[in-house]
């Protein structure tokens, strides 16, 4: 794995020289996905300079051990830093999956469990929202719609990041949250004290960066207009602001009516649909190469039970990864890190276990 340092070496040097020209940063798309990469292949340098500096400190300490044993607990102290460094480079170096650096458009649908299902849709929701509150990233709701209890039948909403580093970025965090998720508590409802079981599906997608990266041909959409409705189905406008697009190759449909005007809601439905295309084009991918998947945690099927969210007992496990903990209202006030935690190394020793039997 090693032998591929100095080409990525190069790379560094070779983007830090393009970085530097005011000319590139005219191309906003360029600059951002060279500013990703800058910061991607800034951790490969540094954690490479530690593990040759080590190399070299533990030959020099070796030499003045040999003309004075004094030197010796040096020599033991450096080796015993050089398998931490070694695995810290070695773990930099598994090629990452090149979305991690974008920001997602993640979708929170109640599923099978009525008002109870909305309800923990919503609190997904709030899940979501405290979290990126923790890592300083911003959120914006793109559509919504309750349910007369306050819970969600379905909600979509934009998180967008605040660092180039793509092992800090949004989707590289969040691209595992895709799938079923599983409550098990008495609602309010419930007059008798019974445990219900309901559920709710999430979505997540990478947002594109620029219209023009995914090409989409106005002949292949059709788009419907009609008259946006609320909770219980009053009416909220009197105009055909509501607008519901079909992309007709993939069958892909989004319909958006949060905003007051039709040209609004269209931008936005355009937004999700280039979020869903992008994902569509990477499922065929995985699909068609599937020993060099992007992520052996992050399924595609969407109807798989991932995590589930035990009240009574306080309790959150994740069915991928085994984790399973018993701080329950600490992760639905936003304390994910752990539980993603979980995934993001169960997916890193998969990666490198691929690596290894590709050798």
């Amino acid at each position: 794995m090693f032998d591929s340092i100095q080409t990525l070496l190069d790379e560094h040097a070779d983007i830090q020289q393009q970085l530097a020209d005011p000319a590139v940063h005219a191309d906003q798309g360029k600059a951002r996905k060279l500013g990703r990469r800058y910061s991607e292949l800034n951790g490969i340098v540094e954690a490479h300079k530690r593990y040759e500096g080590l190399k070299g400190d533990l030959e020099a300490a070796k030499e003045m051990a040999d003309e004075d044993p004094e030197f010796a607990a040096e020599v033991e102290e450096i080796e015993a830093q050089i398998p931490e460094a070694e695995e810290k480079l070695r773990r930099l170096l598994i090629p990452r999956d090149p979305d991690d650096g974008r920001n997602v458009i993640l979708e929170v649908k109640g599923g099978e469990g009525g008002d109870e299902a909305s309800l923990f849709a919503g609190d997904l929701l709030r899940m979501y929202t405290r979290y990126a509150e923790t890592k300083g990233w911003k959120t914006e709701i793109i559509e919504s719609n309750m349910t007369d209890v306050g819970g969600y039948k379905d909600v979509q909403v934009a998180i967008k990041g605040n660092s180039n580093d793509p092992a800090e970025g949004v989707w590289a965090h969040l691209k595992y949250e895709g799938g079923v998720h599983r409550v098990q508590r008495v609602p309010a409802t419930e007059s008798q004290g019974r445990i219900h079981t309901s559920a709710a599906g999430v979505l997540v997608f990478p947002e594109v960066d620029e219209p023009d990266e995914i090409e989409i041909n106005q002949n292949d959409l059709k788009i419907d207009v009609y008259r946006s409705s609320g909770p219980g189905g009053q009416s909220v406008n009197t105009t055909d602001s509501a607008v519901r697009i079909t992309h007709l190759p993939t069958g892909i449909v989004v319909a958006m009516q949060n905003e007051k005007s039709q040209l609004q809601n269209r931008e936005a439905a355009m937004r999700v649909l280039r979020a869903r295309l992008l994902a569509h084009q990477q499922e065929q991918i995985d699909a068609e190469n599937a020993a060099h998947r992007a992520s052996q945690v992050r399924t595609m099927d969407r109807s798989e039970r991932i995590r589930t969210y035990n009240y009574p007992e306080n309790r959150i496990a994740d069915h991928r990864t085994g984790y399973k903990a018993y701080n329950l209202d600490a992760v639905i006030d936003g304390a994910l890190d752990p539980v993603i935690q979980s995934a993001i190394e169960m997916d890193e020793a998969h990666r490198l276990e691929a690596l290894g039997q590709e050798k």
